[in-house]
């Protein structure tokens, strides 16, 4: 029925075998003063299946509306209480408990109808009567709220723009009361025609920051999900004084006026959608003009001088999530088509800028990486090959006219663009790299005796030494010419990147331990050098972030790994980079960590082939010895107790365009290797691992997604759900489940996904309503059929523990399925674990739907030997369901009392009623007794 692991509780399962409505009430009852609240609703649940009276019906759902208070989901306890009421409308406590629910759900006037009819009915009732004037209290707190806002909004306004209350405390509280008010409809609204966006304008002009910051998030309040009054915003401040912002040298005003953009964005994109109809299509003309002036000006803001890093960085990272389409399914890609044609040589001279040089635009240390990984998208976004070739046509053009007649800060600019486009849309770097001249100027720029153009060059040589094209070219090129800088530079920064060189040129082979390009020790030397600088704080990070690069690259030998994970303050220092602003970093942190835990795809080769190719002279990849699961388990134990989640954790939260899906795919295998071991789930979760699973596991790559969704399965089979995604996050955890049972996973994936679930669907009626909502009964359903024996037991643990819901028990009882007869043949298999599993499901539908068990002896002809083989189980808890549904069918019909009586159940029974005191025992003779009451048997002389 459940699946569990250590410090898990059992699922709940309802009490099979329940006599009556009044008994199980009772149950509830006592379960409720136990404070099992989900344990009651069930009881009650059950009670309501059994056809009770109007009047017990009507406590039955007050009851259910007292459950539902407790847990909070107020919806329905307000829907169980109207039953009681549509019951018994003179039901006082009904009426009590649905205020109390409508108070919480924030709908007072109709909370105060219900009350003053509860004082109606009990006058002298003290609790009704306080509860009346409480509420009372807070609706004329409402009305002279909503009445004085305007008043509240203009006085606001008055302080905030009084010179002589600058700094003051007084200030600071109107902003924030300012601020509160917007994130509300009712108080937008308000804000929005008291004038509030001429005021907000005043206020922006202060250029003092805490004015400025909250102008900016009432504006978000103001244009979140609204598009009449964004376009409205947009008219008054100007499209392109809103974007001026961004470029601001205050963070904080910046990324608030970032934040402000995407807000105008989404109501602009959701304008475009949905079209232009009623009042909103009175007032806005054209969405998609208001966006793309929104994006020209962006693209306008990328070379503007006097713009700060920050500025560039944000607007970089607005376009990656504005520009391309979100699915390849969508056919329009207009708008990249647009932004190439109007903005690429933007991007490309963000891209190609020099850190820190005069006369050059102002970037940080991750706008070259934003604008590669932009460039990146929209490569990715185009159609066709008319279109790529229009793309490459613009890059090419571009490069040549500094390359060509600019001298060598042309020739730099040139080099540090193809850099970019080497990291982002590498097919057009690769092309950029055969133009004349690019190559050989690089080449030549490595031995120059300027730092600056020495950097430029050698970050050139290593993004080229990567791509298939140039890799052999530089292999007999380059390696001297990088060992000859490693060995004779005195400048870190230029031995820090040749190292990086070395060591990707060293990392050709990959993990094919047959396959290295340096003498035996070189790489463990050049592993030593990067560990040496990654901990020497005293190097700024931009510089040590190539040290990680190089672990990167020299994590695919397995003695390089044993020694990286040996070295405590090298994990360390790794993981405080991978904290820092330092945000380009990310991607070489995931690739050195899932070098460490071998969690990249590999496949054993098939011993056959292997001869084959042995055969044929061909090349045969072999692994390392120290890459075998017991060392690979070993290296995971000493990054747990480095601290290896706590920093992806930081990692996975980071809004940096650099965390593209090709690295939360990384970070995904990272975490589905931690958790590869029970014993180790524990330390995953306790340092925040199942939150930062859930983000990986619905965004990013199919195959991240899919890892990711794996590392939550895992998690949900062997630690309490409930603490590892506490409060409502446990909901998110069903979908990714869900992602699993598709055809297209491997059949483990689907194994692991059906366990969790069956844990899930065993804690609440609510879990279970998800669960049904992502339509995973279907799919689970189809697994009860499959092939694989712990696939199938594994699907029909999950539908018994589904089977709690009304609707599935309705899918049961529908006409012309089979689902019941499944169930009763699965209660006779061999395997045992099967057995139990279906014979619970029978028990639980039997004991709710009785109009099933009629049917019982319908579905197949040997029904009556697979419930006596139950009866005669060694097992006890087979025995005690068998009873039960045996209990169940005696109750719900005489004629079929009569068949079991005539047949070796009766004996069979009376040796169990007589056996030692145990659930069967009690449950058989509770079969005999209705049969004696049916008269089908007589009790015996001792009144047996």
């Amino acid at each position: 029925m459940t699946v569990s692991g250590p410090g898990t509780p059992e699922p709940r399962s309802p009490v099979p075998g329940a006599s009556s409505a009044e008994q199980l009430r009772k149950e509830g009852n006592e379960l409720f003063k136990c404070g099992d609240y989900e344990g009651a609703l069930t009881a009650y649940t059950q009670a309501l299946s059994l056809g009770a009276t109007p009047q017990d019906q009507a406590i039955l759902h007050r009851n259910r509306a007292a459950c539902h208070l407790k847990l909070e989901d107020y919806n329905k306890a307000e829907s169980e209480a109207s039953k009681a009421i549509e019951k018994d409308g003179g039901d006082v406590k009904a009426l009590y408990r649905r205020s109390q629910a409508l108070e919480k759900l924030g709908r007072l006037d109709q909370a105060v109808l219900d009350l003053k009819r509860c004082v109606s009915l009990e006058p002298k009732n003290k609790v009704f009567q306080e509860s009346l004037r409480s509420i009372g209290g807070q609706i004329q707190e409402k009305v002279r709220y909503m009445s004085s806002t305007d008043a509240k909004v203009e006085q606001m306004f008055q302080i905030l723009l009084d010179p002589k209350e600058k700094g003051t405390e007084k200030k600071q509280k109107a902003s924030q009361n300012l601020v509160v008010l917007a994130r509300e409809d009712a108080g937008a609204e308000k804000i929005f025609r008291s004038n509030g966006v001429q005021l907000l304008q005043q206020l922006l002009d202060t250029g003092e920051t805490d004015l400025m910051l909250a102008a900016l998030r009432t504006l978000v309040g103001i244009c979140s999900e609204h598009q009449s009054r964004t376009v409205a915003t947009l008219s008054v401040l100007g499209t392109r004084r809103v974007v001026s912002i961004l470029g601001v040298e205050n963070q904080a005003v910046s990324l608030a006026a970032c934040h402000l953009l995407q807000v105008m964005v989404d109501a602009l994109k959701e304008g475009v959608k949905k079209g232009f109809r009623g009042k909103e299509g009175a007032i806005i003309v054209d969405p998609a003009r208001e966006l793309k002036v929104l994006i020209s000006n962006l693209l306008e803001l990328l070379t503007e001088v006097g713009v700060s890093g920050q500025g560039r960085d944000n607007a970089l990272t607005l376009l990656i999530k504005m520009v391309p389409r979100k699915s390849p399914k969508d056919p329009n890609n207009s708008l990249t088509l647009w932004v190439i044609d109007q903005g690429l040589k933007k991007i490309l001279e963000v891209g190609g800028s020099l850190q820190d040089t005069a006369g050059e635009l102002t970037v940080t240390a991750n706008s070259r990486m934003s604008a590669s990984i932009l460039l990146s998208k929209l490569f990715d976004d185009l159609k066709c090959d008319a279109e790529r070739e229009n793309f490459h046509r613009l890059c090419e053009n571009y490069i040549r006219s500094w390359f060509e007649g600019q001298g060598l800060a042309g020739k730099l600019r040139a080099i540090q663009t193809v850099s970019c486009l080497l990291q982002g849309p590498c097919d057009a770097g690769n092309r950029a790299l055969e133009l004349s001249g690019v190559m050989e100027s690089v080449i030549a720029l490595c031995a120059s005796e300027q730092e600056e153009e020495q950097l430029v060059a050698v970050e050139a040589l290593i993004h080229a030494a990567g791509k298939a094209k140039r890799a052999s070219f530089i292999t007999a090129n380059g390696v001297s010419l990088l060992k000859d800088l490693y060995k004779s530079s005195e400048k870190d920064s230029i031995r820090i990147r040749a190292l990086v060189g070395l060591c990707k040129l060293g990392s050709a082979g990959g993990t094919d331990f047959s396959m290295k390009q340096f003498a035996a020790g070189s790489t463990l030397k050049l592993a030593k050098q990067c560990r040496k600088w990654l901990c020497n704080d005293q190097i700024d990070a931009g510089t040590r972030r190539w040290a990680v690069e190089g672990l990167a690259y020299l994590t695919f030998d397995a003695d390089v790994k044993e020694e990286f994970v040996e070295d405590e303050a090298a994990l360390k220092a790794l993981f405080q980079l991978s904290r820092s602003e330092e945000r380009s970093v990310l991607f070489a942190v995931a690739s050195a960590l899932v070098n460490c835990t071998n969690s990249y795809d590999y496949e054993e080769p098939d011993p056959k082939m292997v001869e084959l190719a042995k055969y044929a002279k061909q090349h045969v990849p072999e692994q390392h010895p120290k890459d075998k699961p017991s060392f690979v388990r070993a290296r995971v134990k000493k990054l747990l107790a480095a601290g290896v989640v706590s920093a992806m954790t930081c990692m996975v939260k980071t809004e940096s365009p650099v965390l593209t899906n090709s690295c939360r795919e990384l970070l995904s295998r990272v975490f589905l290797a931690l958790v590869e071991e029970v014993e180790d789930r524990g330390t995953v979760v306790a340092q925040g691992g199942g939150k930062a699973l859930l983000p990986l596991a619905l965004e990013g790559t199919d195959v991240g997604q899919t890892k990711a969704a794996q590392a939550l399965a895992k998690l949900t089979i062997t630690s309490n759900p409930e603490m590892t995604f506490p409060g409502e996050r446990i909901y998110e955890v069903v979908r990714p489940l869900v992602s699993l049972l598709h055809l297209n996973c491997s059949g483990l994936q689907n194994f692991e996904a059906l366990m969790a679930l069956t844990n899930l669907a065993g804690i609440s009626e609510r879990l279970r309503q998800k669960i049904l909502k992502e339509k995973a009964v279907p799919m689970i359903e189809g697994y009860m059929f499959e092939e694989h024996e712990m696939i199938r037991r594994a699907a029909t643990e999950c539908m018994c523990n589904l089977a709690m819901s009304k609707e599935v028990q309705d899918l049961f009882e529908a006409q012309g399925n089979d689902r019941l007869k499944l169930l009763v043949l699965y209660s006779g298999e061999e395997d045992e674990l099967l057995r139990r599993a279906a014979a619970g499901g029978l028990a639980m539908l039997t004991s709710m739907r009785p109009s099933l068990c009629s049917r019982i002896p319908q579905v197949t002809t040997h029904w009556l030997e697979i419930l006596q083989a139950l009866l005669l189980s060694p097992n006890q808890e087979l025995q005690h369901r068998g009873t039960v549904v045996v209990l169940n069918m005696v109750e719900a019909s005489k004629e079929i009392a009569s068949t079991l009586m005539e047949s070796e159940v009766l004996e069979i029974l009376s040796v169990l009623a007589k056996g030692e005191e145990s659930p069967v025992s009690r449950v058989a003779a509770a079969c005999l007794g209705k049969a004696v009451e049916y008269r089908l048997i007589q009790p015996n002389r001792d009144g047996e």
